[in-house]
């Protein structure tokens, strides 16, 4: 039985994207079956991993709101074992339409639901916002991953997140746990940085993962060619990060 993992923070520019990509291309990489659900209208993270998501028959939007069979929509990627749900500029509008579908918080968690046995891991980049296909996402979701920039308005809106988290587990989904606070774009050097490390350490203690994702050009490069970090840069920082956080996550679940 797979795991469903949400990547959310409504705020913007954190490095969810970057996270989901990564990671989900770590865990192939540590051999594990994975999924990545680009459910973020932008569709950065397909682009990301080479799907160019105006040449695509079907995306997430069309599971959604067509009823197309998720089969259909699931791509291959360059890295065996990892597949993706691409997205669509379409996908900005289906909040509107599903308006009026009936348990439609649920939606996501339909589609998703036959592929957990296929997958050891389905990780779904949510966009940065807090509505109805964030919503979906964590009421399909067992946990969630929240990046935390390490910068200064970094905790700002972390408490409205972490609302919206409890009234889904009250409402909809009692087994939403918390996975853990990513540490994005860290900068040793920078006094900042090490205060917010601290501060969110103090607040949130063993729910911070202990793998830290550190500044690194590499990791803005690599989406541009298509491409995660590992196949972009095997030797890079931002790689080891995301390697030393899917054998963290992987240590944690086993």
């Amino acid at each position: 039985m797979g795991k469903i993992i949400s990547i959310v923070n409504q705020k913007g520019g954190v490095g969810k994207t970057t996270t989901s990509m990564n990671l989900a291309a770590s865990l192939a990489a540590l051999e594990k079956k994975v999924l990545l659900v680009d459910a973020d209208p932008q569709a950065n993270a397909s682009s990301g991993m080479g799907v160019d998501p105006s040449e695509i028959d079907t995306s997430i939007y069309n599971c959604i709101i067509d009823h197309v069979d998720v089969r259909e929509s699931i791509y291959t990627t360059e890295i065996e074992g990892l597949d993706i749900i691409p997205s669509h500029i379409d996908l900005v509008g289906a909040e509107i339409e599903m308006l009026n579908v009936k348990d439609r918080e649920r939606v996501i968690s339909r589609i998703l639901a036959p592929l957990k046995d296929e997958y050891d891991y389905i990780l779904i980049d949510c966009s940065p916002s807090l509505g109805l296909i964030t919503v979906n996402a964590l009421t399909a979701s067992d946990s969630v991953i929240i990046p935390v920039q390490c910068e200064y308005f970094a905790l700002e809106g972390i408490s409205k997140l972490l609302n919206t988290i409890k009234i889904i587990k009250s409402k909809l989904n009692p087994k939403l746990e918390i996975e853990g606070f990513l540490l994005t774009m860290y900068d040793s050097r920078l006094r900042l940085a090490n205060q917010i490390y601290d501060e969110v350490k103090r607040h949130f203690q063993e729910l911070v993962f202990n793998t830290v994702i550190q500044r690194n050009v590499k990791l803005s490069e690599a989406p541009s060619h298509g491409l995660p970090a590992i196949l972009y840069d095997a030797d890079a920082v931002g790689t080891k990060n995301h390697l030393a956080l899917a054998n963290e996550i992987i240590a944690k679940n086993n």
